[in-house]
């Protein structure tokens, strides 16, 4: 979603600005839940392959949940001025933060937890017809995952271009890294308290090619969004590697 908003709004504006702080807060929350998540389990020696045993499990999950809620108070209350946008546009935003009342928090946070709730049965819904469709086409089903989160984080992306297409680089980057911070941090504890529930095993480590693309993917990331402005170099690079973790899947 990111290279996708640089790129665009690069295209029209050809250079936009952003706040480094809130993008510090955001991707230091990230990498630590990704890594929690998608890199730990394929090195940890309590069960044998890519899977977390039942007590580190419950630890990842917490730890995703309270590294989510450090960001989500950091981003609607302590330090929610860092997250309104910048740029030049006059209709945007200013910076002056708006209160918000404990009702409305512990309301959107319940409506967050539903919403998130009906996703999961969505993708669980959605996932046998897709993967019919890719088993079809003789494609690896590894491709099912990266359909199903397409389809989850689409409302997402088409907000974050829109707001890129209209110089609101902040709103797109709040939005890109945030449905990603959601998507991970709330998913995975899920997930978690139903396969613990139910007996199930959960893969979560990644191979260590795709953990490169992802250190890759990662280390790009950091270095387009520290200095504050965009441009559409950065848009192409991240594009490029994801396009890279798409055909490495395919052709292995």
């Amino acid at each position: 979603i990111i290279g996708l908003c640089l790129l665009i709004g690069g295209l029209k504006h050809y250079e936009q600005k952003f706040s480094t702080s809130s993008v510090t807060i955001a991707l230091i929350s990230l990498v630590s839940i990704v890594v929690f998540t998608l890199v730990f389990p394929t090195f940890t020696e309590s069960v044998k392959g890519s899977y977390y045993s039942t007590p580190q499990l419950i630890f990842a999950s917490i730890a995703c949940l309270v590294i989510y809620a450090a960001f989500l108070f950091a981003q609607t209350r302590r330090y929610r001025q860092y997250f309104l946008t910048v740029g030049a546009d006059e209709n945007e935003d200013t910076a002056i933060p708006i209160p918000i009342s404990n009702k409305m928090f512990a309301t959107s946070l319940v409506f967050l937890l539903v919403s998130l709730g009906i996703v999961v049965l969505l993708a669980k819904t959605l996932t046998p017809t897709i993967e019919g469709i890719i088993t079809g086409y003789q494609l690896p089903k590894s491709l099912v995952g990266v359909v199903i989160a397409a389809i989850i984080l689409l409302p997402e992306a088409s907000a974050a271009i829109l707001a890129a297409r209209k110089n609101r680089l902040q709103t797109s980057i709040n939005l890109s890294l945030g449905s990603a911070l959601a998507s991970i941090g709330l998913t995975i504890p899920v997930v978690a308290v139903v396969c613990i529930m139910m007996d199930m095993p959960i893969i979560l480590g990644l191979d260590i090619k795709s953990i490169i693309l992802l250190a890759l993917s990662v280390f790009t990331v950091m270095l387009s969004l520290s200095s504050g402005k965009s441009n559409i170099v950065y848009g192409v690079v991240l594009l490029v590697n994801l396009f890279a973790f798409i055909f490495l899947m395919i052709y292995p």
